[in-house]
């Protein structure tokens, strides 16, 4: 007997083709049959949901849950989204592979992004470990980038130099490593600290790896603002020089410079996937970004860590430097522009002191307090010891629209789980996709839609079972309403469950079930077959 039925349901299959009506059987965490409308006769349990439509489980192509995944397995902001696998290990700084050193410094460099949890163990050391201890229990599954940062912090440390040939030879072991080991490719965060100081030469080191064991390369490039159109061509020549398949994570065209620009960044990847390079992108369906507040230093102040950037704050002469960069210059951590800080909103503080800031941009908080705002951003930073995370107010609606209908698109919540009041992606980018852009603005039809957020991304992550409502696929799925589903996170209130998702089941099991989490941890590493070196 069939465990599970949706019975006479809508069946949006994640390949962009039209929907249709099936009854879909589940059996062992596995979709046993697809069958006519009401012709599965037994099962354990039958499930009729009139006006829903059942679509793969949606995968998020750039998440930032490394430590959320283990603090709060139950992930209840994601899982609610209808998100059944996310990619992890983004933006070049995650916590694996590491050492005891190394730790000792991420965790304090990315607090701001995951939080620095002082009751969990960090005992893992590997990729290979910390997969092991995914498996452990979670509710959606995970993949697993090898973050270049990490790898760079590991070898060289955190100074701005150039990588020895020694060094590099030593990343490139320690990325083929945890490849081997199951790691989907490897991320670079190019606005941050040290994976920043990596040049292009040290990249294509190892994106050869990369390329070699048929992972991807998702990096967050050099510059969304001035010279935007550059660091996205450096990335392309990297997959045009090593053959490293390429994703474009986040990838917009941000700040007044690019204002309509995004016909010109989208005609680079066309040109270059004509040329036979293997592109794809994500996005995230909002306006404005989030960070650190300390990721708008320039690149020279962070040299050495966090205490090392803390003691030049503490310094006149320093901080008439940062002064200059930041609002005179253009810093390379504000991606080359000068800060605007009336687009800069403090979303989440670690000192519970500074706790009246949040909500409020650094401009207003200057004014309130009869103060420069570089003043501010230097207490803020200083008092918060560089935890402070932000809202950056930089984003054009048109580029945004023009992005997400490129036939290579994929959704990434790009969610900082942390934080009073973090950006409401979080909680609110896949149902937002759906609601907004698809029934409300007609942007992307419903069953293309669903192909940007499953099956496209499933083939980028070579998962040959997954991301397609499918005979013999894994069963994660999510039930949900076209014609109510919608996002309900604000940026004054993010933290709020979306509308219009009913059930959703991670390998056959339900984690959400009528609109409520199960708590079950269904949930699993993915690890890439490292043999297998097809192309998307």
């Amino acid at each position: 007997m069939t465990d599970l039925v949706f019975r006479d349901i809508d069946v949006i299959d994640g390949t962009g083709a039209p929907r249709f009506r099936a009854d879909v059987g589940i059996d062992r965490g596995r979709i046993s049959t697809i069958a006519d409308p009401r012709t599965i006769t037994e099962a354990a349990r039958f499930i009729d949901a009139p006006g829903s439509a059942l679509a793969p489980g949606f995968i998020d192509m750039h998440a930032h849950s490394d430590l959320h995944l283990l603090t709060e397995p139950g992930h209840f902001p994601k899982i609610s989204q209808g998100v059944t696998t996310e990619v992890i290990g983004q933006d070049g700084l995650s916590y694996a592979p590491i050492d005891d050193v190394a730790l000792a410094v991420l965790r304090r460099q990315i607090a701001g992004w995951n939080g620095n949890p002082t009751d969990l163990d960090f005992s893992w050391r590997t990729v290979a470990e910390y997969l092991d201890r995914l498996d452990q229990g979670i509710t959606p599954n995970a993949a697993y980038l090898v973050p270049q940062g990490t790898l760079r912090l590991l070898v060289v440390g955190s100074e701005q130099r150039p990588a020895t040939v020694a060094e590099i030879r030593r990343m490139r072991e320690l990325l083929a490593q945890g490849l081997r080991e199951g790691a989907v490719g490897m991320s670079s965060g190019l606005t941050y600290t040290p994976g920043m100081y990596a040049d292009t030469g040290e990249l294509a080191a190892l994106c050869e790896i990369v390329a070699e064991y048929g992972g991807f390369y998702a990096p967050h490039t050099r510059s969304y603002g001035k010279g935007a159109l550059a660091a996205y061509a450096e990335m392309i020549g990297l997959a045009r020089s090593t053959g490293c398949a390429l994703h474009l994570t986040h990838a917009t065209m941000n700040f007044g410079v690019n204002r309509g620009r995004a016909p010109e960044f989208l005609a680079l990847i066309d040109a270059a996937r004509a040329e036979g390079c293997d592109i794809t992108l994500d996005t995230y369906p909002y306006l404005p970004g989030s960070t650190t507040l300390s990721a708008l230093l320039p690149s020279w102040a962070m040299s050495g860590g966090p205490d090392a950037a803390l003691a030049r704050i503490a310094d006149p002469e320093m901080r008439a430097r940062i002064t200059l960069d930041v609002n005179v210059n253009g810093s390379d951590g504000c991606h080359g522009v000068t800060v605007e800080w009336e687009t800069i909103q403090i979303s989440g503080v670690a000192n519970a002191e500074l706790g009246e800031y949040v909500g409020k941009t650094v401009a207003e908080i200057a004014a309130d307090t009869d103060r420069a705002p570089v003043a501010v951003f230097f207490d803020l930073l200083r008092r918060d010891q560089l935890a402070t995370t932000i809202l950056q107010h930089v984003g054009h609606e048109e580029n945004v629209r023009a992005i997400m209908v490129h036939p290579v698109h994929m959704g990434g919540s790009d969610a900082l789980l942390v934080g009073d009041r973090p950006h409401p992606r979080a909680w609110g980018t896949f149902p937002r996709y759906l609601g907004h852009y698809v029934r409300e603005l007609g942007v992307l039809g419903l069953e293309e839609c669903v192909h940007h957020l499953t099956g496209r991304p499933a083939e980028r992550l070579r998962l040959s079972d997954r991301g397609h409502v499918f005979t013999g696929y894994a069963a994660d799925l999510v039930l949900f309403e076209p014609s109510t589903i919608t996002d309900t996170a604000t940026f004054d209130n993010p933290k709020q469950q979306a509308r219009g998702i009913q059930h959703v089941l991670v390998n056959g099991e339900f984690a959400i079930e009528n609109g409520a989490p199960t708590g079950k941890l269904a949930g699993r590493a993915l690890r890439m077959d490292a043999t297998r070196k097809e192309t998307y």
